[in-house]
């Protein structure tokens, strides 16, 4: 079975994904994203699937989230709350890193 096309690259900061390409970006369905945002694991501005527009945040936890899922296989929300967890760290490592620690 060949490789699904999987999008790859760096999401500028100010930039934002729709619902399609955040789908082809995490290999996910449109069902699978907004299953999340109607659970609030993902939370795109926006009234509806149309309008919602995903930041880099929402991809790298979009990913993680989806990672966790088929790797470990997790429900949902110990997934969400994971990339929660992983989230945390990353901001405290940066403030570590901010004050030479």
């Amino acid at each position: 079975m060949p490789a699904p096309n999987v999008i790859t690259g760096t999401l500028l900061e100010g930039q934002c994904l729709t619902l399609e390409q955040l789908c082809g970006a995490c290999t996910v369905s449109a069902e699978w994203v907004s299953i999340h945002v109607r659970e609030g694991r993902l939370q795109p501005p926006g009234e509806g699937p149309a309008q919602w527009r995903f930041s880099s945040r929402d991809l790298w936890r979009a990913r993680r989230i989806r990672q966790l899922e088929v790797a470990f296989d997790a429900e949902p929300e110990l997934a969400a709350l994971f990339a929660d967890l992983l989230e945390e760290v990353d901001r405290l490592r940066a403030r570590l890193g901010a004050s030479g620690l």
